[in-house]
């Protein structure tokens, strides 16, 4: 287990061989063993095998190929509609129509996510998350048919690998775990921290294939964009509101 978590890559190129119902079904089975705030297990995950249905769903995650090379994805939803029906039929009127407990549902929806990846690596197979889900959450709602109480927070593909991808880098432990309280960073640590990541081959070829003077850069005026970021929050903020998510006074 230790060497399958340290040693992990994304996997985007999948082969042709198969996915067994018995596979899969312990990778499930594992992913909904998982910790869940107060045992209420308020997340789904739809299992997407059908070639049709991948075709469908490849736009909503910018038509990247491992959507449709992969045997199978697995989109993970927060979901209040099974409880708040449950409550409803025992004479409990759930309160779950707001924000925090979208983030409830949420949080539980990506540890059970985390797990299945895990239980997928252990077999050797390879995974990938797509965070486009909640970029085009909107129409993933719609093609997935998601009543109202239901949002995707992710979604992975996963398969068989067919690469061996090089292993991406990581900041230093020392980057992001604190003792006891928070240590805020100086200049000095920050320039300690990101020297190897800046200094790596491809970090400099993504500098110079964007014509930017620093990594950072390339993080805030190409791939992340504060417009991109305004406006995908705004399009999730109205998916929660349709969902049933923002019934509360702010």
């Amino acid at each position: 287990m230790k060497e399958t978590l340290l040693t992990r890559k994304t996997i985007r190129k999948y082969s042709g061989r198969e996915v067994t119902d018995s596979d899969l079904n312990d990778i499930l089975e594992a992913a909904i063993r998982t910790s869940t705030t107060g045992n209420m297990q308020v997340y789904s995950i739809i299992v997407t095998r059908d070639a049709v249905m991948k075709e469908k769903l490849a736009p909503a995650h910018f038509n990247q190929k491992m959507v449709t090379e992969a045997p199978v994805m697995l989109t993970f939803c927060a979901d209040f509609n099974r409880f708040n029906k449950w409550c409803r039929q025992r004479d409990a009127e759930p309160g779950y129509d707001n924000f925090l407990s979208f983030m409830t549902a949420a949080i539980d929806a990506l540890i059970a996510a985390q797990t299945a990846c895990i239980a997928a690596e252990e077999k050797g197979m390879g995974i990938c998350y797509l965070g486009t889900t909640t970029y085009m959450a909107g129409i993933i709602i719609e093609l997935l048919e998601l009543p109202t109480g239901v949002v995707p927070v992710t979604a992975i593909t996963l398969g068989w690998p067919a690469e061996d991808p090089p292993q991406v880098d990581r900041l230093p432990l020392s980057a992001v775990v604190h003792t006891e309280t928070y240590h805020d960073y100086s200049a000095g640590d920050i320039d300690e921290l990101y020297a190897e990541k800046e200094k790596r081959e491809d970090s400099l070829q993504f500098i110079a294939e964007n014509s930017k003077k620093t990594l950072a850069q390339v993080f805030t005026d190409v791939r992340y964009k504060k417009a991109d970021n305004i406006h995908f929050s705004k399009a999730f903020l109205e998916v929660l509101k349709k969902q049933g998510f923002m019934e509360q006074d702010i």
